[in-house]
């Protein structure tokens, strides 16, 4: 599956080599709230340091919209990475023209430079050609080594591979070795599970997944699009209705591999103190509303999880933000932790809950990318992906 060229296949020695990495995290205080996504670039940087190359990094951090926001400053990255390295991490306030040249200019072989926010210019977004080259112009080498940004064709990601070099970090082959392999040779039982808040973000993996997997348990407001679409009224839950024939048409052909809730932990209104009970599925009251699968139901998904050999999970089960709806997320969560399946979790919020469940050591693979994943499960080409030069060029 995974054919392309990585760090491993490419002379380093004093290059200049751009990095793209995902440092796209949260900042509280003007310091990272998070550093997942920053320690998972660590063995790529650790790699090319250890090889002598110059290296500069690259990322997006938010949505400036192509304005230069003080607030979304890479800065504080800069400054997060250098104690997790124990080396100094010098810091250019652009990441094209003179800020970016002087600063790789200083450099000398294994040292690292971070460039400021590429999202501060409208270019990187429009992977406008002139912004790409300009980037591009400061290295010999290009690594991407940001997975969770390879499903969008920018100029970071896609456009500096047109005039560089270009191969995959260490965490670029490892997601697309886990995904790919998972998805294309899956051991069996395969179990999927789903969840979120909307089916229409998500037809086409549901779909794949019915193909593939032995089982697809859906929660989540994906769950109440099914089954409502089933004929149960869900009184004031979250309903897509414009994907109800969509979810009609799947219903006709999943047969018995679709598994969908039996119980629903139901409120009075959207907020942490609202009246809650479990309801089953065809006894919603009127004006209460489904934020999480209920007892019954976390049972049929343990049941089903039973010796399987493959789980792929993305979505969580219900609000989990909000304490009286984590349970059943956190519940599947442990239920996937125990058993000796491969397991891996697809990014975004089911990331965040296997973290916050302090699961995360007993899951095989946790996806950097929610929407790069959801798109490679869906078996569409990553742009940042296909850039990338194969083994045998």
């Amino acid at each position: 599956m995974f054919n392309k060229k990585t760090i491993e296949d490419i002379d380093l020695d004093s290059k200049r080599v751009l990095v793209r990495v995902d440092f796209n995290v949260p900042l509280e205080d003007g310091r990272v709230a998070d550093d997942t996504r920053i320690r998972a670039a660590l063995p790529t940087i650790k790699y090319l340091v250890d090889h002598r190359a110059i290296v500069i990094l690259c990322s997006h951090l938010g949505r400036p919209k192509g304005q230069v926001k003080a607030e979304l400053s890479l800065r504080p990255v800069a400054e997060h990475l250098s104690e997790l390295l124990g080396v100094p991490i010098a810091f250019a306030d652009d990441c094209v023209g003179d800020p970016a040249e002087d600063a790789v200019r200083d450099l000398q072989p294994g040292q690292i430079v971070l460039l400021e926010n590429t999202r501060f210019h409208a270019g990187e977004k429009a992977n406008d050609p002139e912004f790409a080259r300009a980037l591009a112009s400061l290295a010999e080498v290009y690594v991407n080594d940001a997975f969770g940004s390879a499903h969008r064709a920018h100029a970071s990601t896609e456009g500096v591979a047109r005039y560089l070099p270009a191969v995959a970090g260490y965490l670029m082959e490892k997601e697309i070795r886990y995904l790919g392999d998972a998805l294309l040779d899956p051991e069996h039982p395969f179990v999927a599970i789903m969840g979120g808040a909307k089916i229409s973000d998500k037809i086409d993996v549901v779909k794949r997944m019915l193909q593939i997997a032995d089982h697809l348990l859906v929660g989540g407001g994906l769950a109440n699009t099914f089954l409502a679409a089933r004929g149960f009224d869900l009184a004031e839950s979250l309903v897509e209705e414009d994907a109800l024939p969509t979810a009609r048409e799947i219903l006709q052909t999943a047969t018995d591999r679709l598994v969908l809730p039996v119980d629903l932990v139901v409120a009075d209104e959207f907020s942490d103190d609202a009246s809650v009970r479990s309801v089953p599925v065809d006894d919603v009251p009127a004006g209460w509303r489904a934020l999480d699968i209920g007892g019954k139901t976390v049972d049929l998904f343990k049941e089903k999880l039973q010796g399987a050999k493959l789980i792929v999970w993305n979505g969580p089960m219900g609000v989990f933000e909000m304490g009286p709806f984590a349970v059943g997320t956190y519940a599947i969560a442990q239920a996937v932790a125990e058993t000796d399946a491969v397991s891996i979790i697809g990014g975004g919020d089911s990331a965040a809950a296997i973290r916050k469940a302090g699961l995360t050591d007993k899951i095989s693979h946790v996806s950097t990318g929610g929407g790069a994943s959801l798109e490679f499960m869906e078996g569409k080409t990553l742009p940042g992906v296909a850039a990338l030069l194969d083994k045998d060029s």
